[in-house]
């Protein structure tokens, strides 16, 4: 015999709720009471089901087609802008150098979401391991630091351009901007190392459904039946380094860049020079936003409805909408897609 905590009597409930209103739990879960005596015991579960988006089945059906319909969009504009620059001399630069990491970086940050929240969504694939969650956790995390590095050491580039242009060429050769890129993977896969693996000793007793459509580290934490204290502020520490750190560089950078363009004299001289870093700026304010709300901050008690909403904007909806920035606000490349459509016409 075995009893639940009113938390567990709580959690039975809202599912009974969720089943009857939307039909999207499996009710069958409550009744095996298997899983209630491991929790009981403090056995681990071994998979997680991932609750996704609760709702009719023809709102999820319209949230899969906003999904494969943006991932598509994501896939193609960052892989074209990858083309465009290998294919254009012109664009040959460390600053387009960068461009590409950072499209490169965004197909994957995509793809480490979207198909499993499809599958999620659909009721096909709502399972998930515990140790591919905490891979999905591990590469997300990674890569969104490293996009922090690279957002970073993309303002520094724009912040040497624009301050010292006759000694640009030197200063940001190709040898440092390879290093630079190369520091920023490093950095951001090294930097969350040690948060994935306390995650991953972490004990999940059960119930083991998470309420949302990827594994998350608020997720867990709310699952957890040991100590998060650890993992809470390693999460605080990491994001801090890498998060405002980061942000800190960014910032500084583009003081200086600002007070080199109002030295300029003329007006076209200085609408040129933001040209260069406007696309950037706006990039930098999306992806700092929406990281600073998930991440930055002491403990994990935010609702995970919002976490949600706000990882949708992260993972699906900023990795569509940098090729268009880039391509919308920067002359050059513009340029290069106007004559790469002219060639193919002949």
């Amino acid at each position: 015999m075995f009893f639940l905590s009113q938390r567990d009597h709580g959690f039975i409930w809202r599912m009974v709720h969720e089943e009857m209103l939307f039909g999207s739990f499996p009710l069958a879960e409550l009744m095996n009471l298997s899983s209630w005596e491991n929790m009981e015991n403090g056995t681990s579960v071994e998979e997680f089901i991932l609750l996704g988006f609760t709702g009719t089945w023809h709102f999820r059906v319209c949230l899969v087609v906003v999904f494969a319909l943006t991932y598509s969009l994501t896939l193609t504009g960052n892989a074209s802008i990858i083309a465009l620059v290998w294919m254009t001399k012109n664009l040959h630069t460390p600053m387009y150098f960068f461009l590409c990491n950072l499209s490169f970086l965004e197909i994957w940050y995509t793809t480490g979401v979207v198909p499993k929240a499809i599958g999620v969504m659909l009721g096909s694939s709502q399972t998930i391991s515990f140790n591919v969650c905490i891979l999905q956790l591990f590469f997300l995390l990674s890569l969104g630091s490293t996009e922090c590095f690279l957002l970073s050491v993309m303002a520094y580039d724009r912040y040497l351009a624009i301050r010292y242009p006759l000694r640009y060429s030197s200063l940001m050769s190709s040898v440092l901007s390879a290093r630079l890129a190369l520091s920023s993977w490093l950095g951001g896969f090294l930097s969350v190392s040690l948060l994935a693996f306390l995650t991953s000793r972490l004990t999940f007793c059960g119930p083991h459904v998470i309420n949302h459509f990827l594994c998350d580290i608020d997720s867990c934490l709310a699952l957890s039946c040991s100590d998060t204290w650890p993992v809470e502020m390693a999460t605080f520490l990491v994001s801090i380094i890498v998060v405002v750190a980061s942000c800190v560089v960014t910032l500084i950078s583009y003081i200086y860049i600002i007070s080199s363009i109002l030295r300029i004299q003329s007006a076209h001289g200085r609408k040129k020079a933001f040209s260069t870093c406007s696309a950037h700026l706006s990039v930098v304010t999306i992806w700092y936003g929406s990281t600073m709300f998930l991440y930055v901050k002491p403990s994990a008690q935010n609702s995970l409805d919002l976490n949600k909403l706000m990882n949708i904007f992260n993972t699906v909806v900023t990795p569509l909408l940098n090729p268009f920035i880039y391509t919308l606000r920067n002359k050059e490349v513009k340029q290069a897609l106007g004559q790469a459509f002219t060639f193919q016409k002949k």
